[in-house]
């Protein structure tokens, strides 16, 4: 287990408080699993032709970690964070960005949508773009807004810094369908999408990520006080746990029956990984002609002749 995985001992005996909680079944060796992170990221850039990386920067551990490793993979001077709040956001993610941006010495910068997404939705009593029909937008519909907004103008400024977007969603979020599409989701690659987010913790505190950042409950920050075990229904190391066992391991119903799962949290979870299918897959073409992109017309992302001038 990594450092604080588990309860300690200090000198006097007694212990000290966990880090975090990693189910047994979940540990992985974190040197091996940032090797190959890491190369990835270098193989990633190095196929598609570019030397820099940019990345939202939220104050959340998947962006810290994946901040952490594009340092490390082509140095903090190759990359850019963009921290990206509206006025709603927690005044701590922005600080705990900062202290991400100021541990590694980053170029990072901030760009406030607020503006984007008020002009939209509208503030107060003034009507936005979308006029009375979004007046009442539940909270929900403007967090996917604003995911959708920050990659906008991630992908702008990616143009200006020429640099590729990469992904900081985690494997629990993909497979249970927590993710925007074309917001959160949109990237050029992503390095720790096959890391559950125990395993995320456990990389995280491996290579230096700050204890705050790790310890504190993991939020979208779509709204003040949102957090996303409270809004899920689990906390990320039962939900963990169980689709390891179902996905990974292809454990049938009743096997996780036999494991100590609950009949409605394994309906809950089977249902929630089913009705999001439709985000993990690359929209389907009709097929028409002899050759289709994306279904027979299929290349490396790093083809012969073409090479970027």
């Amino acid at each position: 287990m990594v450092r604080g995985a588990r309860p300690e001992s200090d000198e006097s005996g007694e212990r000290k408080d966990q880090l975090f909680e990693l189910p047994p079944e979940l540990a992985i060796d974190t040197d091996v699993a940032r090797r190959v992170m890491v190369g990835f990221i270098r193989n990633q850039l190095r196929q598609a032709g570019f030397g820099r990386a940019l990345l939202g920067l939220s104050g959340g551990i998947d962006s810290a970690l994946v901040a952490y490793l594009v340092a490390e993979a082509i140095g903090p001077e190759s990359m850019l964070c963009l921290l990206l709040p509206y006025r709603t956001s927690s005044r701590e993610s922005v600080e705990h960005a900062r202290l991400v941006v100021d541990n590694l010495a980053c170029a990072s910068d901030i760009v406030d949508i607020s503006q984007i997404v008020d002009g939209y939705f509208g503030r107060d009593r003034e009507l936005g773009a979308g006029g009375a029909a979004v007046r009442e937008a539940p909270p929900l519909r403007r967090g996917n807004f604003m995911a959708r907004a920050r990659m906008s103008v991630l992908y702008d400024v990616s143009v200006v810094w020429g640099g590729l977007v990469v992904g900081t969603g985690n494997k629990t979020e993909s497979l249970i369908g927590y993710s925007t599409l074309f917001g959160d989701s949109a990237c050029a690659f992503n390095p720790i999408g096959d890391l559950y987010k125990s395993q995320v913790r456990q990389v995280a505190a491996a290579i230096g990520v700050p204890e705050e950042i790790i310890r504190k409950a993991p939020s979208a920050d779509l709204w003040p006080g949102q957090t996303d075990e409270v809004e899920a229904g689990f906390t990320y190391p039962e939900l963990d746990r169980l689709l390891f066992w179902m996905i990974d391991k292809r454990r049938t119903d009743d096997e996780l029956l036999s494991m100590g799962f609950a009949p409605a949290a394994i309906a809950r979870v089977k249902n929630m990984v089913a009705v999001s299918e439709f985000k993990r897959q690359v929209p389907p073409v009709a097929k028409l002609g002899p050759r289709t992109t994306g279904v027979d017309y299929l290349y490396p992302r790093r083809r012969p002749g073409s090479a970027r001038p």
